[in-house]
């Protein structure tokens, strides 16, 4: 009766708006009180994640984002992407697919992606007539879109738990990472001819003034993706560069900015966007510390041995499983914990340790969308300053596309070992 208690207390308190780290530090505050923890175990969750020198790559690609979308940058993209993609129906939200696939596969972290690319690529979408609703849903779906794509970090930590080659992983992940753009850009594809989104015919000399006027931008993406493949930069790094080279771009080459005008402005906003990010990750790694001390997703599985009599109805407790890990822990924690338990299952009922891996992450990717505490759901929802409900609508499409993906993955070993076969990686 006092779980329950408990339980409607911090629901009606997250319907009347309550800010999601205070839901999110109580029910960790309560967790470990209920368990005789000390309370301190939040707080040093919330210092850790302060002090991971990764944090850096947040609050600079967030500063590049703000500086890009209150420039004319969007107007001069919009430009480019009309002129190479206009003809084709959906042709921005493809564009939008691609680049933040690509992103998220070096960058890890789908927070990173719908922050830096986000103010870019949504004010482009509406402004080509798409729907807030589809913008505002697609931009959130591929916040963790292309985790499957090497040299992802969650590819590189489940070969290292799972003990399964690396190179194999990156191999197995890019058919099926694959597969989940070409559905989505099928409704792309299809959203663009409902909205009836303004096509143009290809003409090169309009492309190549096009390009002449975002000349600025357009280096951007090379420049960050170069440095980090050719191993010049980390992401942080890259971050710093990026932040400079936006910000000495739009203010000095472009003049869009005024620094004494409008740059306090973006500082502020935009860091008042990444504290909010920092304390919902503090309490979230703080309500996570404790799922871990007290062993939650192992029990579970432990319970699920008993009833599982076969491959199939394993696959599908699995993935109901792994949906409900993935928007409750990030996908770090769920690799550490959960891996090491489901190989050994897994493996008794005939799945490759490999196929195994491409389900896993592919769920943890889906998990991040997952209602009701996904959390790109409650990053777009502060960057865009949108409702979570509202949220949860917009993003129903692409979540359903993602599943109908995963059962794909899931039942057809073919997308996740027929290219590593046909490369003769097996040893």
């Amino acid at each position: 009766m006092t779980t329950l208690f408990w339980v409607i207390g911090f629901v009606v308190f997250a319907l009347l708006g309550t800010p999601l780290f205070s839901i999110i530090g109580a029910v960790a505050f309560l967790l470990f009180y209920l368990a005789n923890i000390d309370l301190s175990a939040v707080i040093i969750e919330m210092y850790r994640i302060a002090s991971a020198p990764a944090l850096l790559a947040i609050p600079l690609f967030t500063f590049a984002g703000y500086v890009m979308a209150e420039s004319g940058t969007p107007q001069r993209l919009l430009r480019v992407a009309n002129a190479l993609f206009g003809w084709i129906p959906g042709g921005l939200a493809l564009v939008t697919l691609a680049t933040c696939a690509f992103f998220t596969a070096f960058t890890g972290a789908s927070g990173v992606t719908i922050i830096a690319m986000g103010g870019l690529l949504y004010p482009l979408l509406v402004s080509q007539k798409y729907s807030e609703k589809f913008s505002i849903g697609i931009v959130t779906t591929c916040g963790s879109l292309g985790l499957l794509f090497p040299p992802s970090l969650p590819l590189i930590l489940y070969g290292l738990v799972a003990q399964v080659s690396v190179d194999q992983l990156f191999v197995a992940g890019i058919l099926p990472g694959f597969l989940l753009m070409a559905l989505l850009s099928l409704y792309a594809i299809y959203q663009g001819k409902v909205f009836q989104v303004p096509r143009t015919s290809f003409r090169l000399k309009e492309v190549c003034v096009s390009m002449w006027h975002a000349a600025g931008e357009l280096p951007l993406p090379l420049i960050i993706l170069g440095g980090i493949y050719g191993g010049y930069m980390t992401a942080t790094e890259a971050a710093s560069v990026a932040a400079f080279y936006v910000l000495m771009v739009e203010g000095l080459i472009y003049r869009d900015l005024n620094f004494l005008k409008d740059l306090p402005r973006i500082i502020r906003e935009s860091m008042v966007l990444v504290g909010s990010i920092i304390i919902i990750l503090g309490a979230a790694l703080g309500l996570t510390n404790y799922l871990i001390d007290e062993q939650i997703p192992m029990k579970i599985l432990e319970m699920m041995k008993v009833y599982i009599t076969s491959k199939i109805m394993f696959l599908v407790v699995l993935n109901i499983f792994l949906l409900v890990v993935g928007c409750m822990m990030d996908i770090f924690s769920a690799i550490i914990v959960v891996v090491p338990l489901i190989v050994p299952v897994a493996q008794a009922y005939g799945i490759h340790p490999l196929h195994l891996g491409i389900i896993f992450l592919t769920n943890l990717e889906i998990g991040y969308l997952t209602p009701p505490v996904g959390i790109n759901l409650f990053i777009s929802s502060m960057r865009f300053g949108k409702s979570i409900l509202s949220l949860y609508r917009s993003t129903l499409p692409f979540l359903v596309i993602l599943l109908i993906g995963l059962l794909m993955i899931t039942y057809i070993p073919w997308f996740s070992m027929s290219l590593v076969t046909w490369l003769g990686l097996f040893r």
